[in-house]
């Protein structure tokens, strides 16, 4: 039997913005946690579907041709293989689906590319 997970608690552990910490696992997909603001950068998951559920705050997605807004509450599936950029102008809390195989960034790499995801 696996422990249930309290996102408030987990939230409390960690402050840096845009680096994902994984609380959970479902089949072959990690649920993670995260913390952001401000930009981030524009990339793409040619393989994988991700998950975007907003916990606290505001947060959104540009797409190349147009955006999408979220509230709490609320999520968006970026279909793989849409060039996204997420943006919060105030610090959003996030709750990701995401394949174990998904690259942070997709195959760009930039300051913000997580390699390794940390465990909660």
């Amino acid at each position: 039997m696996t422990n249930k997970v309290n996102l408030a608690e987990k939230l409390s552990l960690f402050s840096d913005h845009w680096s994902p910490k994984i609380v959970g696992e479902v089949n072959d997909f990690d649920v993670k946690l995260a913390k952001v603001k401000g930009e981030f950068v524009w990339h793409q998951h040619d393989e994988e579907d991700e998950l975007f559920l907003v916990l606290k705050g505001k947060l959104v997605i540009e797409l190349r041709d147009g955006k999408v807004e979220l509230n709490e509450g609320e999520f968006y599936v970026v279909p793989k293989g849409t060039e996204h950029k997420p943006f919060a102008a105030e610090e959003v809390h996030l709750m990701l689906l995401e394949k174990k195989t998904v690259k942070h960034t997709g195959d760009v790499v930039d300051a913000l590319t997580v390699r390794e995801f940390q465990r909660l």
